[in-house]
């Protein structure tokens, strides 16, 4: 059984949100998480001892968001290796949790090649698992690093497409420091615009059925004194249609080698919307993100979410273990059977520009994509 408990968080800075850390109490090392299914009303953590409880985390989504789903699938390799578990099959399970974010993974297989790695040059289980908790380590550092670098590419971008500031900007679920090592992905480029007073407001799509946008977009956009405004997703058109979006800025799970992005469910109709309106549809995220040997947006695996996140609304609570699914308040009647998509797809061509910290790729090609690819691998080498 995994030891898995929550916990009031203590001594936080009202300008800065504790994602995820590692910890090495005199009873063995744990990562500990913000479980993010309890934001906006309570900043609690959640304290995983072994990775079937993180696996647990991330299906839940107590942790989620592509570049916070490689780190925290990199420390749970590490805390496997830490705590004398089977690193390999801790590693099939993390990479199994969610399939859609292709982050995920590369952080499990870094950390997994970094155990490996040691093991066959005659390191000792103990030498091989400080190998593994410093590959992670190092990702966590890198993302943050990636996540400022994209702020600035992705300013610049808005800048150069749309002269003078004042930019409106729209956005769909989640993708500020709750996703990131950072300050995230494309959320931190609007950050970045509203720091050098270049934002004038920032629409947030409530990103059903999850309301990641209301829930935690709209926290971090509190949290950071951004001038936002929130909108059911179905208004999003008529805000088009009265000129009030300058940008749609989105994150992603996973870009295929041909450029396709897969993203929250509603991202979709969000880039046919702006391109009707010719408006900038632009994507954040970092390199790991594209994903080579997946050849185009036909071949992402879409992750299905239970029924039940449709047909009831569950306000943030304290998830109980055993207990049954669902548990909120049913608005369809009983049976009802519900088509529930974590993610849809949306083809390069309905793509503005693709924002990565190695640079920026537009117009979105399959060619352009592998040359910044190429130049992120020569620079890592």
């Amino acid at each position: 059984m995994a030891d898995q408990y929550a916990r009031a968080g203590e001594d936080k800075q009202s300008t800065e949100t504790p994602v995820i850390r590692w910890e090495e109490p005199p009873e063995g090392p744990v990562l500990v998480l913000l479980d993010q299914r309890r934001l906006p009303a309570e900043e609690v953590e959640l304290v995983c001892t072994d990775a079937s409880a993180l696996v647990d985390a991330v299906r839940t989504l107590a942790v989620r968001g592509a570049p916070l789903l490689g780190i925290a699938g990199a420390y749970g390799v590490a805390l496997a290796a830490a705590r004398g578990f089977d690193v390999d099959e801790a590693a099939t399970a993390l990479e199994g949790a969610r399939p859609t974010a292709v982050n995920l993974a590369v952080g499990v297989r870094r950390a997994q090649a970094a155990y490996r790695a040691t093991a066959a040059g005659g390191g000792d289980r103990r030498q091989a698992a400080e190998a593994t908790l410093a590959a992670a380590r190092a990702l966590h550092r890198e993302d943050a690093e990636a996540s400022a670098r994209m702020a600035r590419h992705g300013l610049a971008l808005l800048d150069e497409l749309l002269p003078g500031g004042g930019h409106r900007v729209l956005t769909h679920c989640n993708t500020g420091a709750l996703v990131s090592g950072g300050e995230g992905t494309a959320f931190a480029v609007a950050l970045a615009a509203h720091r050098a007073g270049r934002l004038r407001r920032l629409w947030v799509d409530e990103t059903r059925p999850l309301l990641q946008g209301a829930r935690l977009t709209a926290y971090e956009a509190a949290r950071n004194g951004m001038a936002y405004t929130l909108l059911t997703d179905n208004a999003a058109g008529s805000l088009f249609a009265a000129g009030e979006v300058d940008a749609v800025l989105i994150g992603a799970d996973r870009i295929a080698a041909d450029g396709s992005v897969a993203n929250k469910v509603g991202s979709y109709p969000l880039a046919v919307l702006a391109r009707y309106h010719h408006v900038p549809f632009i994507v954040v995220a970092p390199v790991t993100t594209v994903d080579p040997g997946t050849p185009d947006g036909a071949s992402i695996e879409v992750e299905q979410r239970p029924g039940h996140e449709v047909t009831e609304v569950t306000a943030p609570r304290v998830p109980v273990a055993g207990a049954e699914a669902g548990g909120g308040i049913p608005v369809a009647p009983l049976g009802t059977q519900a088509y529930n998509p974590a993610f849809d797809v949306t083809p390069p061509e309905l793509v503005t520009a693709i924002v990565t910290e190695e640079g920026v790729v537009s117009p979105v090609t399959a060619d352009a994509l592998a040359a910044l690819c190429d130049r992120s691998r020569q620079v890592t080498i």
